[in-house]
């Protein structure tokens, strides 16, 4: 399930607080959608970590009461008492088997000891397979059971919207455009420390915005997505360099075409990132009237990315000279 027909899904069970686990390989973004979603609802998110607690933990102290003359349970801080949210039990499967025994009844129901979930909460999990090299304990069928089990996958357009919705530098949507098998490099057969993920993609975007010096630029970025990567994404930012004037085409001057390859990925992705923080009509406008001039595969991958990112085209007249232009290559 690709990650924006994950997260629709995920909505949906979250509002009928239905407990879903969420499966994927390392790095690709499971625990940041969970807490998008949460984000994105105005509600509360508290992110557990079970591999990192004891099994009583979770149950709680039991202290004596003197007034009733029996032991009680109090129940811990960081479980919410009230309003409404999501309960995320990150890395579910990292915890060690007792560990997970002592959530059973929170999952499915909804207690534990003397404390009780409010109703408004919802409990998702989240955490890597069995086959991802990671530390990872079976998951017993009766705790399985207390899930409905979603499995997310990494789709390059999804990845794409995401990245210019997020402003990821045009750059690396560019390179990722380009080699698409680039975006993720994991390898659970291979020992190795840094590989490409969404994740590490999104560490490369803060790198180049730190000013590394360009001297420590390689190995820099090669401790994020691996060495044969970052070399081949510093060449393609050598020939990417020759982009033309973006502004230029964002005001609507003319500007001359590019022929390389290379500079094509940056150029179609810079100017959507560039009318996604401008929201300009205008600039819309010029973007359509320059793509009428580009090589056509190009051409339909700029509006294609437009329309990803949510732009309306259908009341402008260029978008009309466009669609007639480049019908052909729509059927």
């Amino acid at each position: 399930m690709k990650a924006s027909e994950l997260t629709r899904t995920l909505r949906m069970l979250i509002e009928a607080k239905i407990p879903t686990f969420v499966w994927g390989a390392p790095g690709i973004g499971k625990s940041s959608i969970v807490k998008q979603i949460a984000d994105s609802c105005g509600i509360g998110f508290i992110d557990l970590r079970l591999s990192l607690m004891d099994p009583t933990d979770l149950k709680g102290i039991p202290f004596y009461d003197e007034k009733e003359h029996r032991a009680l349970w109090a129940p811990p801080a960081f479980l919410p008492r009230q309003g409404s949210g999501i309960l995320f039990l990150d890395e579910l499967n990292t915890a060690p088997p007792s560990v997970q025994a002592s959530a059973y009844q929170l999952i499915l129901d909804r207690r534990v000891g003397e404390y009780e979930l409010p109703s408004g909460w919802a409990i998702v999990a989240a955490g890597n397979r069995e086959g991802d090299r990671g530390v990872v304990y079976k998951m017993s069928a009766p705790l399985a059971n207390r899930f409905v089990h979603l499995e997310m996958e990494i789709h390059v357009n999804d990845w794409r919207k995401w990245a210019f919705g997020n402003g990821i530098d045009e750059r690396i949507i560019a390179y990722i455009s380009y080699k698409n098998e680039a975006l993720f490099r994991f390898d659970p057969l291979r020992n190795e420390k840094t590989f490409a993920t969404p994740r590490s993609w999104e560490f490369v975007h803060k790198i180049l915005h730190a000013e590394v010096h360009e001297t420590l630029l390689l190995e820099t970025l090669s401790g994020a997505i691996g060495r044969e990567d970052a070399v081949d994404f510093l060449s393609f930012l050598s020939v990417a360099a020759q982009l033309p004037d973006l502004q230029a085409v964002l005001e609507g001057e003319s500007v001359e075409q590019a022929d390389d390859i290379e500079v094509l990925y940056v150029l179609t992705s810079g100017l959507v990132s560039a009318y996604m923080r401008s929201q300009d009509p205008q600039q819309l406008e010029n973007i359509l009237r320059y793509s009428l001039e580009m090589k056509s595969e190009f051409a339909v991958l700029l509006v294609q990315d437009l329309q990803r990112c949510g732009v309306d085209m259908e009341h402008s007249k260029t978008f009309e000279q466009w669609v007639h232009q480049f019908a052909y290559l729509l059927e």
